[in-house]
């Protein structure tokens, strides 16, 4: 056991080390770009990326926003059960995240699709739509990325041909960018 646990530790040590400083750099300053000029912020995944979307609009809706006037607006497309299931039922699973988009969706709006493959069709959708209706697509991805790391404007790719690794990623993402945002908007 205690090897297993020591190589996927050394695992994840190599994955974070690799990862590329000046795409996070990008991305917490999109987040804050959107946050300035007032736009959404709209996140989507499946399965855990789906909760990391979720997890990610609250650290920023709550942790980041709380006791600020002004706010961040932060959707996770993942959060409405009976509306991801009406779209299902009703059209296709490829189509959950972008039919929520067309209700919601406004020009210069950030739209982060995460997937370990970089190859979910629903995550591919709304970033389309977003490059497709004058918004900002960012893209995070692991293994080599998938289509989503050459389909969004921006890409963070954690680059590590694991699900886990590529997850726990993410989730590094997920409180590095609310430490980012939190330190810029409660400097004082």
């Amino acid at each position: 056991m205690k090897l297993q646990i020591n190589e996927y530790l050394n695992n994840l040590k190599d994955a974070l080390s690799n990862l590329d400083i000046s795409d996070i750099e990008t991305c917490a300053n999109l987040l804050l770009s959107a946050y300035e000029n007032g736009n959404t912020i709209f996140i989507c995944g499946n399965g855990g990326s789906a909760a990391t979307a979720s997890h990610f609009a609250c650290d920023i809706n709550k942790g980041v926003s709380y006791n600020k006037d002004k706010r961040f607006k932060v959707i996770a497309l993942t959060d409405n059960l009976a509306t991801i299931t009406a779209y299902s039922n009703d059209l296709s699973y490829d189509d959950v995240f972008v039919e929520q988009l067309k209700n919601f969706y406004q020009e210069g709006d950030l739209v982060i699709g995460i997937s370990g493959s970089g190859n979910s069709e629903n995550v591919l959708k709304a970033i389309s739509f977003a490059n497709d209706n004058n918004g900002i697509s960012i893209g995070w991805t692991g293994f080599d990325g998938g289509k989503l790391k050459s389909v969004a404007q921006h890409s963070i790719n954690a680059n590590y041909n694991d699900m886990q690794v590529s997850e726990d990623i993410h989730m590094t993402l997920v409180h590095v960018l609310m430490k980012i945002l939190y330190s810029k908007l409660h400097a004082n």
